[in-house]
């Protein structure tokens, strides 16, 4: 059933696709549009139907008919084509068969960079299993990759096994959600799914219906410049204003301080002299209140400081980046359940967890189609120390097809 699986994510995971930030495109990246026709071309060659690539939002969608003789809802199957901003020139994935769960894994030749399970408790949960790694000088791309290939195998044992009944099926494979822009232009009509999941959580057994809340604040801080030696009630230092703004946040809602439903203030760079700064940050929280206080702490922090001064010296471009799935999921928890039960009928226990972060499925359920997220397999995801274990993505699929067959028997 598999046979496809690991041959198909090798030769995704040496496509280079990291998606670009700076870039005002859609995708951000050509290597992204090649990617894309690539796995239209497969699509087509698997036998789905309406295969298309959209130019305007970068999405290849693709539909497999119903074979259910009842109405079934439609469900979708979402999975991103870009990597993080990490190397993913030249990635040359290794294969590490019947893994035991205590050995220390040289990554390149010379040992720099190894995955050994004292930096990396995670690997004695692998025992038996084959592993896939990088060779320590990429990242991997199991984030989303994996997901990528599961999908793929999935429609391909639906349709080589049509005694298992299921409703249609619509998938997507889309840009840049690395960059948090992936699903910004998702055409919700098109797609044209009841609800949907994307395919990108990490270990085994994640199922996740809930994100933070994200805003996104660039500060930018006029100072005045003069010689220091006559400075005297004169300067105006950028860079120092940019530390008194920064040390009136709460010094422990960082990243580095918070964890499950904790919320945090994310200093991501500083750059500038005395003429002038800027800080970038980004704000987390998974309590809609409690998100919409950061952001007011944040504005009130620059007038109170600008009240300092007989001029404005602080200026605050703050803006939403993604909202709490929670909101709209927690509507109609059936497309949760039947995750669940998909799981629990593949002798796998449920992992439901808040995310710290976001996916496109954020968007996704804002936009109108509900997409909670299900695990992919990866683990150390967006560096060197990547992995991924064949097993899961197994598993993953797996996943893919149940909560198919039981939509199908569910209807």
């Amino acid at each position: 059933m598999y046979e496809n699986l690991l041959p198909r994510f090798l030769r995704y995971v040496k496509t280079q696709t990291r998606s670009d930030a700076t870039s005002k495109t859609t995708p951000s990246t050509q290597t992204q549009v090649a990617f894309a026709h690539e796995l239209k071309k497969e699509l087509e060659e698997l036998g789905l139907q309406d295969v298309l690539y959209n130019e305007n939002n970068g999405y290849v969608i693709a539909t497999l008919p119903s074979n259910s003789d009842k109405p079934v809802k439609t469900i979708g199957f979402i999975a991103h084509m870009d990597t993080a901003d990490f190397n993913a020139e030249n990635v040359n994935p290794q294969i590490i068969e019947n893994y035991d769960g205590q050995s220390t894994i040289n990554l390149d030749p010379a040992g720099k960079y190894t995955l050994n399970t004292n930096d990396f408790p995670n690997l004695k949960n692998y025992a038996g299993q084959t592993l896939i790694t990088t060779d320590g000088t990429t990242l991997l791309g199991a984030d989303d990759k994996a997901g990528i290939a599961e999908i793929m195998t999935a429609l391909e044992i639906l349709i080589k096994n049509p005694e298992i009944k299921h409703g249609t099926i619509k998938v997507g494979f889309g840009p840049d959600e690395e960059i948090g822009v992936g699903a910004d232009k998702f055409d919700v009509a098109q797609f044209g799914a009841d609800f949907a999941y994307t395919m990108d959580g990490g270990p085994v057994g994640e199922l996740q219906y809930e994100t933070f809340n994200a805003a996104a604040a660039e500060i930018t801080i006029h100072g005045k410049n003069v010689h220091p030696g006559t400075a005297k009630d004169t300067m105006i230092n950028a860079l120092r204003l940019a530390i008194a703004f920064n040390n009136q946040l709460p010094e422990t809602e960082i990243p580095e301080k918070t964890a499950g439903y904790e919320g945090f203030f994310h200093l991501m760079a500083i750059n500038g002299n005395e003429e002038e700064a800027k800080m970038s940050y980004i704000i987390r929280d998974h309590d809609h209140e409690k998100f919409e206080a950061r952001k007011a702490l944040i504005t009130e922090i620059a007038d109170k400081m600008n009240g300092q001064f007989d001029e404005k010296r602080i200026d605050v471009n703050m803006y939403d980046q993604y909202y709490n799935m929670k909101e709209i999921i927690e509507k109609d928890m059936s497309i949760v359940e039947i995750a669940k039960e998909a799981m629990l009928a593949l002798e796998i226990k449920p992992i439901i967890e808040p995310v710290r972060g976001g996916t496109d499925g954020s968007k996704i359920s804002q936009l109108g189609t509900p997409t909670p997220n299900i695990f992919a397999g990866g683990e150390n995801m967006h560096g060197r120390f990547e992995f991924v274990s064949l097993q899961a993505m197994e598993k993953a699929t797996d996943v893919i097809v149940k909560i198919a067959e039981l939509n199908a028997e569910n209807a």
